[in-house]
């Protein structure tokens, strides 16, 4: 039987991570964390930074801006939850890479389904309730992220949106039930 799947999604400091961190401590025995951000400039090396500081200890941090399926593999060895943070930055790496975007999406949804006991918890960020972007590039990652969010939804057995640090049931079983 398959491990249950979470997608989380939620704005800008909506809490969707302290959310998703909060989950992931409770419902793993041994958690990872799979960073996708990379720090390109001062001001997000110091995010970066932070992030590691305030995870030490309670994760095993896996870093990868572009393989994440090949990570979520790496980290299922040792690991009963990985809580991957977070898409749309790896929708940026993809992007800036060339990537297939349809095929990575894709390949991350199969590998969700098929990880036997490890859970997979996902954030996402959602982009698509403002206005209308004024550049190509720009409506494009919002399509992209739109596609993708509704994909790993999909693959996902419970998913939560978040705002104002609730979150609000999408689909499955409220979080304290889990």
């Amino acid at each position: 039987m398959s491990a249950e799947h979470l997608f989380i999604l939620g704005g800008t400091r909506s809490g969707k991570t302290s959310f998703g961190e909060a989950l992931a401590l409770r419902l793993g025995h041994a958690p990872a964390y799979l960073a996708t951000a990379e720090a390109r400039d001062d001001e997000m090396k110091a995010r970066v930074a932070a992030h590691r500081t305030a995870r030490a200890g309670r994760f095993t941090t896996f870093e990868e801006p572009l393989d994440v399926v090949g990570a979520l593999e790496t980290a299922a060895e040792a690991h009963d939850l990985v809580l991957v943070d977070c898409l749309t930055l790896w929708l940026s790496n993809l992007l800036e890479a060339g990537r297939d975007i349809e095929a990575e999406t894709a390949r991350l949804a199969e590998a969700m389904r098929q990880f036997g006991s490890m859970r997979v918890l996902v954030i996402s960020n959602e982009v698509g309730l403002g206005i209308v972007p004024d550049n190509a590039l720009a409506r494009a990652f919002r399509d992209h992220a739109g596609r993708m969010n509704q994909t790993i939804a999909n693959a996902a057995s419970h998913a939560y949106f978040v705002a104002a640090g609730l979150p609000l049931v999408l689909k499955g079983r409220p979080p304290d039930q889990l």
